[in-house]
Parts: structure tokens; C-alpha cells; sequence
């Protein structure tokens, strides 16, 4: 069961090195537009269990309240091909009382050229009747210990392209 510790330190980012799967591709050998949702959602699963010490059925059970989907904003930059390793890192860029925002991008295995990037924006609700509610408490705490921010709702996805491709070529 999840329990925030105001002593331990939180990493801000998840990363995974995964392998482009042939079942995943289009004729031309490329990652299916749709897959890249199962990948960068099965990267983050896989992560933020050893890195934060949390299950999301932790928290449903615990606060019986869960963050529901309700927005992607994705760009497709290169192609990633069939039996090409990548990386996969994601993070928490913005939040406030109910609403969080995840970024995940996908790069080359040598973190040089940037593949995809993708914003999902989730609600979180009660798992009672599916309402909005506010992050409180050990919730609140653990978004205030994961948050690496970004100037989101003032910054463009192009804009932050450029600033990842930026980063990567130091």
C-alpha cells in the first residue's frame, strides 16, 4: 500500500528500453500510430512501481479515486522500425487540484534523435461516481515530489520539441 515519505527522494523521470515489435508494424516496418499509446503507457507501468513504490491499484483502493484520460496531444517525429531498440522516459509536468499531466517521448536507444512526444492530460476522480476531485493529502504531496515542470499551457508541443531535440544533442 502506498505511503508518501516526505524523506525520500522521487525521481522526476521514468525511463525504459524496449524493443519495436514486429506485430507492432505497418507494412512499411514501421511502429502503428496507435502502439505507441500501448508503449508509452506500458513503460510507465513497468516504472513507476520500482521507482516510486506504488501500484496505481494502490491508490484506487486506498483513496477509491483514480486519473481518467481525457486528452492526448501527440506529435510523430521519426519513425521507430521493427527490431529497434528505444528509450521511453515520461514525467509529470503540470498539475493543479485535480488534473495532472503526463509527457512521454520516445527516442533512439542512443538518446540522440527524438521519435515521438506526447502529452496526456488526466482528470482524477471517485471511484464512486466518477466525479472530479481534488489531489489532497499523501496524493497531493506525492504530484508535489514527482512534478518536473514545464511551462505547459504556455508553451506549444512544437516548441517543446525543440527544446527536448536541444537537450538531447548536448
Amino acid at each position: 500500500m502506498f505511503e508518501f515519505d516526505p524523506e525520500r527522494h522521487y525521481p522526476k523521470e521514468t525511463e525504459s528500453r524496449v524493443v519495436i515489435r514486429f506485430q507492432d508494424c505497418d507494412p512499411l516496418q514501421h511502429l502503428n500510430n496507435a502502439k505507441y499509446f500501448d508503449y508509452f503507457f506500458n513503460a510507465r507501468e513497468d516504472q513507476v512501481p520500482k521507482l516510486y513504490g506504488v501500484e496505481m491499484i494502490d491508490f484506487i483502493r486506498k483513496y477509491k479515486a483514480a486519473w481518467v484520460i481525457y486528452n492526448h496531444n501527440i506529435s510523430y517525429i521519426r519513425p521507430a522500425k521493427v527490431g529497434e531498440w528505444v528509450r521511453i522516459m515520461s514525467r509529470v509536468v503540470w498539475y493543479d487540484h485535480q488534473t495532472v499531466v503526463v509527457e512521454y517521448y520516445m527516442t533512439d536507444d542512443s538518446k540522440e534523435e527524438l521519435k515521438t512526444l506526447m502529452w496526456t492530460t488526466m482528470r482524477y476522480v471517485t471511484m464512486v461516481d466518477g466525479r472530479s476531485t481534488p489531489h489532497e493529502g499523501a496524493v497531493a504531496d506525492f504530484l508535489k515530489a514527482v512534478v518536473d515542470p514545464i511551462e505547459y499551457g504556455q508553451i506549444s508541443i512544437k516548441e517543446r520539441i525543440r527544446e527536448i531535440k536541444q537537450h538531447l544533442t548536448k
